[in-house]
């Protein structure tokens, strides 16, 4: 039994290791964890921040009603009512601080399917960001053993390892140079703490550049670069502005991760002013350019002249290379994030 307790451990810290999708990893973690109890039904599902519902990565075992029951918020409420937490990761039915049958998932849904006891396992990230749950639920009551549970109970970090959604786009981060602050952006546009990195004051809740770096990823482009104005940035080196980096997160369950952001310094601009950058921006964007004008305030003549200027520093004199050039390098500013003097005098 010792022997193959170590080598579940083992095989456990191999998958979380392994590379491949949240959902290949999380089908892969069911077979050690059988041979230490042997679950007839199972469910392993990550929290969406966005909804606070439970998103399964893998399920078997229950007809429809119950997994439309394990999908509600009730879900959420009933696992912080059982106490499962980092100092006790891991319970069983037997072990639930409130007699089971005032917990009604159990009563109503698990019992009456024939499940007789169950192991819950709360999953959480090193910096105690609550993750989501693994269910295995068993026929008998002689399953799970005390030493199996808590076995599985000092595992879950590894799994939790494993399933966290944020791992590749924070391996991804990390490899941008001068990174100093970012965040995970999910699809309803709250940031979650991206492992290795600090957040950033650009990256609080509503602000602007959140909605921008949505739009950047929309259509399933999976890096983009740009500059965003920086109140606190030092306006000496770059006019207080930083380097933003959006990388796109893979449409794969979880499916409510949008892109990791990241903020670092503005870097080399080629002699770009404030202005011409703005105007790279809206014609990325694909504005026509008498939007362009008219959100400068500025006359068709006077934008021509930043456009050819623009080009100038980017070493061409062709409009269409300058653009592909200024999105290649990051090297404009995108709608929505600045507000233009023509559009400050008119305030």
């Amino acid at each position: 039994m010792a022997q193959d307790t170590l080598g579940v451990a083992f095989e456990v810290a191999r998958i979380a290791a392994s590379r491949g999708s949240v959902a290949q990893r999380a089908q892969a973690l069911l077979e050690p964890l059988h041979r230490l109890v042997p679950f007839e039904g199972h469910w392993l599902a990550l929290l969406d921040p966005d909804v606070q519902t439970f998103a399964p990565l893998a399920i078997a075992g229950h007809d429809e009603r119950s997994r439309r029951r394990l999908e509600k918020p009730e879900i959420v409420a009933e696992v912080e009512l059982l106490g499962v937490d980092r100092r006790r990761p891991a319970i069983c039915v037997r072990d639930f601080p409130v007699p089971p049958q005032e917990v009604v998932t159990w009563a109503d849904y698990m019992w009456p399917a024939g499940y007789r006891e169950s192991l819950g396992v709360g999953l959480y990230t090193p910096d105690d960001r609550f993750l989501g749950i693994l269910g295995l639920h068993t026929d008998t009551p002689a399953h799970p053993t005390d030493a199996a549970r808590d076995l599985i109970g000092l595992l879950a970090p590894t799994i939790a390892a494993a399933l966290d959604p944020t791992r590749t786009p924070a391996a991804a981060a990390r490899a941008v140079r001068g990174a100093h602050g970012g965040g995970v952006l999910t699809r309803a546009g709250a940031v979650l703490p991206l492992t290795g990195l600090p957040g950033h004051p650009l990256l609080g809740p509503g602000a602007a550049l959140l909605a921008v770096a949505a739009r950047q990823v929309a259509d399933g482009t999976q890096y983009a670069a740009f500059l965003c104005p920086d109140p606190s940035a030092d306006a000496r080196n770059g006019s207080g502005l930083r380097r933003v980096t959006v990388l796109g997160c893979a449409e794969e369950p979880p499916q409510f991760l949008c892109a990791a952001l990241v903020v670092s310094e503005a870097g080399p601009r080629r002699g770009l002013t404030d202005i011409e950058l703005e105007v790279l921006g809206m014609l990325l964007a694909e504005w026509p350019d008498a939007r362009v004008a008219a959100a400068l305030g500025a006359s068709r003549y006077q934008l021509a002249d930043h456009i050819d200027r623009a080009a100038a520093r980017l070493g061409t004199a062709d409009r269409g290379v300058a653009m592909v050039r200024a999105f290649n390098q990051g090297l404009y500013i995108p709608p929505g994030l600045y507000i233009s003097p023509g559009l400050r005098a008119r305030a």
